[in-house]
């Protein structure tokens, strides 16, 4: 179910567009087939095969997800990551991402199963309870159907929320899950009925919290003008797109001074802020005190 969550996605990107948009191999650890939990059987590459050119790699595990780790894949993956490609992890796949020294100062999330493991194995990791996290160079998602979530997310990114939207009407896909769907309210539980274009904005910021995109950018993916945008976000929220975007951030940043050990610095490039003193000063400003006053060990 992950791998074909993960899988549909693109091959429906490439049905609905003119040229195909995603070149999609399968790959496997030292097999040429793979076969699925049901039997069914894929075609694929095995990694000393696949090379290192990859735009993202995800690591897709059930079951007990360690018991699988080979040092050939956290070599392979080490190597990839010196490469510069970004690395996801699918269901247990951020564990082996984990166990490979992969996901340091990286926000990511595991199917619900694996809570207990990932916080006994790597109590010093950054583990959020959401359908999908994407920090930075790191995509990771349940398992389940939340792949189709996270891809969603992506695909808007890439090509505008009005195509990724025909994708998820092709998959009958009613409601798409935002990032933190499991922990919190729904966008429209915290800030009321919205018009399509605002909740579009609002989920594209809430899935680029340490890479933000500019208004423009989240303007044309959301399929308004900025000046059209920033119209309907003052009108439904009494806020302009940026503000909102810049309390979201900081909100991300607060929990991450109270939840982890982390240095400011770090923090202040997990939540898209350029300098540590620029987060402080927007901090202070928002929250009315500095982040340093959040820390139980300061």
């Amino acid at each position: 179910m992950s791998t074909a969550a993960a899988l549909e996605p693109l091959r429906a990107a490439n049905l609905f567009s003119r040229e195909p948009l995603y070149d999609v191999r399968i790959l496997s650890v030292e097999e040429p087939v793979a076969r699925a939990s049901v039997g069914a059987r894929f075609d694929t590459v095995p990694i000393a095969e696949a090379g290192f050119a990859f735009d993202l790699v995800f690591v897709v595990a059930g079951g007990d997800p360690l018991e699988r780790r080979t040092r050939s894949v956290a070599h392979w993956l080490r190597r990839l990551d010196r490469e510069g490609v970004p690395l996801g992890g699918i269901s247990g796949g951020a564990t082996i991402l984990a166990e490979a020294g992969l996901l340091q100062n990286r926000r990511f999330t595991v199917h619900w199963h694996h809570y207990a493991d990932v916080e006994r194995l790597f109590p010093d990791l950054l583990l959020e309870r959401r359908l999908f996290v994407i920090d930075r160079d790191r995509y990771t998602c349940a398992g389940g159907s939340a792949p189709l979530d996270m891809m969603h997310a992506i695909i808007s990114r890439e090509h505008g929320t009005s195509f990724a939207q025909r994708i998820s009407d092709w998959f009958i896909q009613t409601e798409v899950r935002r990032a933190d769907a499991p922990q919190q309210a729904s966008i429209a539980a915290r800030y009321g009925t919205l018009p399509a274009p605002v909740l579009a904005a609002i989920e594209l910021m809430e899935s680029h919290i340490a890479d933000p995109l500019d208004a423009e950018q989240i303007a044309s993916l959301s399929g308004l003008s900025t000046r059209q945008l920033q119209r309907q976000f003052s009108e439904s929220l009494g806020t302009s797109l940026m503000e909102t975007y810049r309390e979201i951030r900081l909100e991300t940043a607060r929990d991450l001074v109270r939840q982890s050990r982390l240095k400011l610095s770090e923090i202040a490039l997990m939540t898209g802020f350029g300098t540590q003193a620029h987060f402080a000063d927007s901090f202070r400003r928002h929250f009315g005190k500095p982040p340093s006053t959040l820390r139980r060990h300061p």
